[in-house]
């Protein structure tokens, strides 16, 4: 009997290491989150020539992607690709001189395959009749390796009020024009 519960409580100890063991170096973690980072840095440029297709590529190819966002939430890629589209014809297209900036992005990796990134954010820009105007907000995003690529499966953005995001922001200097906001 003691043999026995020496063999399980080894195989138990062997469990615990090998998972231990498992988990992502430092070195890996901050790898990790920089490949991370680097891609949604990429996706946001509002100068690349295509950007609904720059955004649709930080989500799988295939498979339920699960957003919330104004207080509803959609478990289909195809809705949320039309919400991608219908943002940018109704709004990012309507931008002048748009610059994404990143106020702050944590990323915590939490395996090999599995990443948290929360970040705040906001749009400076000029609208179509040439008044300054911001947009911003707060994106929560759980990131899966699949094929190689890191992809989003699950987000949920947060809108900054507009009064919130023009005062918070009423002392920059709006991209490409000099002129404070």
């Amino acid at each position: 009997m003691r043999r026995a519960v020496n063999c399980v409580a080894l195989i138990v100890a062997s469990l615990i290491t090998g998972c231990r063991g498992s988990e992502p170096s430092a070195s890996e973690k901050m790898a990790i989150a920089a490949k991370i980072e680097a891609e949604v840095r990429a996706a946001y440029d509002l100068k690349s020539p295509d950007v609904e297709r720059s955004l649709e590529r930080l989500y799988p190819d295939t498979g339920r992607i699960v957003s919330a966002s104004s207080g509803a939430i959609i478990a289909s890629r195809d809705t949320l690709f039309a919400g991608i589209h219908a943002f940018w014809h109704f709004v990012g297209s309507n931008m002048k001189n748009p610059k994404w900036m990143w106020d702050r992005i944590l990323i915590d990796v939490l395996s090999r395959d599995a990443a948290v990134m929360t970040a705040t954010y906001h749009v400076p820009h000029l609208t179509p009749t040439g008044m300054a105007h911001v947009i911003g907000g707060a994106w929560t995003a759980v990131f899966r390796k699949e094929g190689g690529r890191w992809v989003i499966v699950q987000e949920h953005l947060s809108d900054l009020p507009p009064a919130i995001a023009d005062s918070a922001h009423a002392h920059m200097v709006m991209p490409d024009t000099g002129r404070a906001k």
